[in-house]
């Protein structure tokens, strides 16, 4: 795990492209693949802290931080269940020691229970209308 580097957007933006598609294939994604790419490249790596995860010189993972939120944490599908996802709670968590907070979808159990399972609680539920997808989300808030 390294922080990322602006040569990194495009490896980052396919992970995150791959890793929605299989773990939400309900949700309505509010931008493009095209739109997607350049918010990376654009928007996300020169204007937040990233981090990716590497194997054999592909991204196979993206964390993202932004103040006290954890923004994103996407894993290439064929890497879940790996410890690669734990990895990068520890470091959010060595990252932000005084404490998280993130939305996920009500509708991902599978990141629901990831997140409870590392000392996450539910704090919030909404229907969505605030999100971009409007689709109804959970915040988790962590404090060490």
């Amino acid at each position: 795990m390294r922080r990322a580097v602006d040569s990194d957007a495009v490896g980052i933006a396919d992970v995150w492209l791959r890793s929605f598609a299989a773990a939400l294939p309900t949700v309505r994604r509010a931008h493009g693949d095209d739109e997607v790419r350049s918010w990376f490249s654009s928007v996300v790596v020169p204007r937040h802290e990233t981090w990716v995860g590497v194997a054999e010189g592909s991204v196979i993972g993206l964390l993202v931080l932004d103040g006290e939120e954890l923004e994103q944490l996407y894993l290439d599908p064929s890497w879940r269940g790996r410890g690669v996802g734990d990895r990068f709670v520890d470091l959010a968590k060595e990252q932000r020691p005084d404490g998280l907070g993130l939305w996920t979808f009500q509708v991902n159990g599978p990141a629901r229970r990831f997140y409870e399972r590392h000392g996450f609680i539910e704090v919030e539920r909404t229907d969505g209308l605030r999100n971009e997808e409007h689709e109804p989300d959970v915040r988790y808030a962590w404090q060490p």
